[in-house]
C-alpha cells in the first residue's frame, strides 16, 4: 500500500510524496487520515528552517522533515495484539500529515458526539491545558493572553473554564480578537503588548494581571509581556521561539518578584496524573457540555495536494488564520 505524505524536502520546500506504508505490526493500527490540523506557528517555523544553532528546534528539524502532529482518521486494520479497537473507529493520534499511517498506543478513540473538526484540536488543547495547569489559576484571577493564534484561543477558553474573573486578550489583528471575544475573552486590545499597560491596568484596578500567557512565540514579546504581570504574579511562556537565545529578562523579575514558567507539549511534574490521553478525554467532556467550543475555530480548509502553496502562504502572512486543516477527502 502507498500513502501520499506531506514532506518538507528542504528549506521552504514542501511536496506531496507517494511512499510505501510498512507492514502492520501486531500492536498497532493502520489508520486512514480524514483530517489533519496544521499547527500554524510551529509548522511555519519548521518550514522556514531558520533556527538558532544548538537550539532544540535545530536538533529537531532535519530534512526530509514530516510536519504535523494533529491527525484524525479511521481505523482500516487492527493489529492482532491490539484490543479495544475495530475497523471503522475514528481515532486521534499525533501522526504527521499523511494519507495512511501506522499508530501504536496510546491512541485516543473519538466519541460519536465529537466531530472531526473538534477532534483535530486534541493535541493543541493538551498543550494549552498543560499551560493552564502549570499556571495554577484560581477562581477570580485576572488573566492576560498575548497572541490570539490557535494556542491563544485555547488558553482563553481554558482560563474561563478555570474560573478567571477576566480574560484580557491582546493581539494586533482585529479578527482574532473578535473570535476570542466570542469564546470567553472579557475585554480585547488591538495593538502591541508594549502599549497595553494602561489597558491591563484599567481592568485590574491598577494591579496588573495575576497570570500572563505569552502565546506569540516571538522573542521580542517576552520582555514586553513581563510589564503586564502584577507584583508576585506569574508569567507563562507558552509560545516557543526558534531563537531562544534572543529572549531577555528584565528587572521586573527581581524587583517585582515575578515567577516565570515555561511549558512544553504536555509535560507536567507528575505526568502519571494527567497524561495526554486523560487531558484529551477531559477536553471532550468540556466540548459535549458546551463549556468549550473549538470546531468553529477552523478558518481555512485545503486539499493535501495544495500543501506547497499553503505553507508558502502561511510563511508570508498567517494573520487571517486560526485553525487551518488538510481535508484528506479532497485528495
Amino acid at each position: 500500500m502507498d500513502s501520499n505524505n506531506i514532506v518538507f524536502t528542504d528549506k521552504q520546500q514542501a511536496e506531496l510524496r507517494c511512499e510505501t506504508v510498512p507492514p502492520l505490526p501486531e500492536d498497532s493500527l493502520l489508520v486512514k487520515t480524514q483530517m489533519s490540523l496544521i499547527s500554524t506557528g510551529t509548522e511555519s517555523i519548521c518550514y522556514r528552517a531558520e533556527l538558532e544553532e544548538g537550539s532544540h528546534w535545530a536538533n529537531w528539524v532535519k530534512h526530509p522533515f514530516y510536519p504535523g502532529y494533529s491527525n484524525v482518521g479511521t481505523v482500516e486494520q487492527v493489529g492482532a495484539a491490539m484490543e479495544g479497537f475495530k475497523e471503522g473507529d475514528r481515532v486521534f493520534s499525533t501522526a504527521n500529515h499523511r494519507q495512511y499511517h501506522i499508530v501504536k498506543p496510546p491512541v485516543t478513540l473519538i466519541p460519536d458526539d465529537i466531530n472531526n473538526e473538534s477532534a483535530a484540536w486534541s493535541k493543541l488543547c493538551t498543550i494549552a491545558q498543560t499551560g493552564v495547569r502549570r499556571a495554577q489559576l484560581t477562581m477570580g484571577d485576572k488573566v492576560v493572553v498575548v497572541g490570539l493564534g490557535p494556542l491563544g484561543q485555547l488558553l482563553t477558553q481554558y482560563s474561563r473554564v478555570m474560573g478567571a474573573e477576566d480574560v484580557l486578550a491582546i493581539d494586533t489583528i482585529d479578527t482574532r480578537l473578535a473570535v476570542a471575544a466570542a469564546h470567553g475573552a472579557t475585554k480585547t486590545f488591538a495593538g502591541s503588548a508594549a502599549d497595553a499597560i494602561p489597558f491591563v491596568q484599567q481592568y485590574t484596578e491598577g494591579r496588573l494581571a495575576d497570570v500572563v500567557f505569552d502565546a506569540t512565540g516571538h522573542y521580542a514579546v517576552f520582555p514586553l509581556a513581563l510589564k503586564l504581570v502584577r507584583n508576585f504574579g506569574t508569567m507563562m511562556l507558552i509560545g516557543d521561539s526558534p531563537y531562544p537565545g534572543k529572549q531577555v529578562l528584565t528587572g521586573d523579575i527581581v524587583t517585582r518578584q515575578i515567577s516565570v514558567l515555561g511549558t512544553h507539549n504536555e509535560r507536567l511534574p507528575d505526568e502519571r496524573e494527567w497524561p495526554p490521553l486523560r487531558q484529551i478525554e477531559l477536553l471532550y467532556k468540556y466540548l459535549t457540555r458546551g463549556q468549550m467550543c473549538v470546531d468553529d475555530l477552523i478558518t481555512h480548509r485545503y486539499a493535501p495536494q495544495n500543501a506547497p502553496q499553503v505553507y508558502a502562504d502561511l510563511l508570508k502572512d498567517r494573520g487571517d488564520t486560526i485553525g487551518v486543516v488538510f481535508d484528506w477527502s479532497l485528495l
